[in-house]
């Protein structure tokens, strides 16, 4: 497809779905679930189907020798099917956002003003590897009111595809506007280009993938930004901290899937209690083929420990690679993360209540976990249903973004003749 072709292409899909979402905006609750009910119903019934193109995905990328991480985020199983017509199911159940009444006032006996929830617009997601966002986004956009521009990358074009192909489909027989759901089916890095310029027609753009791909679109756009930045995540183990509690999470943190966001990549473990728990934490993370990188006094603990970098502690590995740091005390656990984290998902395992709460208070991050583990920050574990994305930033929405993140305010003023004076 020459550039030319290409900028035509994704213009008239962004009109397309500018004119979906003032449909859109009208819609009620039962409208909006019939056509996530319909939704769901058509990837179940096509489950084979999707599977079979994740196949020819998966296939190519390891011809291409992608990493196994990748190859892990670009997987679909059937379980994994079922999860994402769980999440279409947990939205259903939500109560529609759209026209909720957040203040109300009379400032004056003649005037009264309501601040109300409105969708967007069009919401344009560029994303990398995992097929799921296709159907979470898709879901958390028609649920908010809203159109949706999908451009998933290159690795995962026919798992996309057939993705897309079900779900508009099925929408639209069960009354969705045809451009509700807009699909950008070249890998031509020129379109996310096109893309960045049409802020006339998009309204907010949500990167999620690599920290290049997010830098690349915050540089360049004319769309407002709502970032999914990386995920170096910490687990701090305090000197007050269970140990059987700690090790249980520590490992669930870094190795019930190393390839994500919320997996931890850094372990910090205060001096009093090191001793005693690192010894049980090699142990597993050994089985578990874990690779270990490792300050001084860790390495005096495990000697067969790697010596950890400056580097490292910068490092989101997407990897069964963990680096641990020994600290002297909380405030040094909270400098360090404040220092090298991304204000993603951090944790402290402790039993003492005055310490979690200055590690809650003092940490930035858009989530602070207390004896738990910084997999859980999620949208359908923290109830949204499933998520669009973890922004990292303070401006709109922070953390796991559900429907009410995808909606914006409007003031209803009403009068009775009122005039300013």
């Amino acid at each position: 497809m020459e550039n030319g072709e290409i900028k035509q292409t994704v213009l008239l899909k962004a009109i397309l779905a500018k004119e979906a979402s003032r449909v859109l905006s009208l819609m009620d609750a039962n409208q909006k679930n019939n056509i996530l009910s319909a939704m769901s119903e058509a990837l179940q019934q096509n489950t084979k189907e999707i599977l079979s193109y994740n196949e020819t995905d998966i296939k190519a990328a390891k011809e291409a020798r992608i990493t196994l991480s990748l190859i892990d985020r670009l997987t679909l199983t059937k379980e994994r099917v079922e999860s994402m017509i769980k999440g279409i199911k947990d939205v259903i159940s939500l109560c529609d956002p759209v026209g909720t009444v957040i203040e109300e006032t009379n400032p004056t006996a003649d005037l009264n003003v309501k601040k109300i929830r409105v969708p967007l617009g069009v919401i344009a997601m560029i994303y990398e590897a995992r097929p799921n966002v296709t159907v979470d986004a898709a879901t958390l956009c028609l649920k908010a009111g809203n159109a949706v521009i999908l451009k998933g990358g290159s690795e995962a074009i026919n798992s996309n595809k057939i993705l897309v192909k079900i779900i508009r489909e099925a929408g639209v027989k069960a009354g969705m506007p045809a451009g509700a759901i807009q699909f950008i089916d070249t890998t031509d890095r020129a379109a996310v280009q096109e893309i960045l310029k049409l802020d006339n027609f998009i309204d907010m753009l949500i990167p999620r993938g690599s920290e290049e791909l997010v830098k690349f679109i915050k540089n360049h756009s004319l769309i407002p930004v709502l970032s999914h930045g990386k995920g170096l995540c910490h687990t701090y183990v305090d000197k007050d901290a269970d140990i059987d509690m700690a090790v249980k999470i520590s490992v669930n943190a870094k190795c019930q899937r190393p390839a994500v966001c919320n997996a931890m990549e850094t372990l910090l473990i205060h001096k009093d209690i090191a001793y005693a728990i690192l010894p049980k934490l090699h142990k597993l993370y050994t089985e578990a083929n874990v690779e270990l990188r490792g300050c001084n006094i860790s390495k005096n603990i495990i000697n067969s420990m790697k010596s950890a970098s400056e580097e490292d502690w910068n490092t989101e590995y997407h990897d069964l690679k963990l680096s641990i740091k020994i600290v002297n005390s909380l405030e040094e656990a909270i400098s360090h993360i404040n220092k090298y984290g991304s204000m993603h998902s951090e944790s402290i395992i402790t039993n003492n209540e005055e310490t979690a709460n200055k590690f809650a208070a003092e940490v930035d991050a858009a989530a602070v976990f207390i004896n738990a583990s910084t997999r859980l920050h999620d949208g359908s574990i923290f109830g949204l249903g499933c998520e669009i994305g973890i922004s990292t930033q303070k401006l709109h929405a922070r953390g796991a973004m559900g429907i009410k993140e995808l909606t914006t305010t409007k003031y209803i003023a009403k009068g009775n003749g009122t005039i300013r004076n």
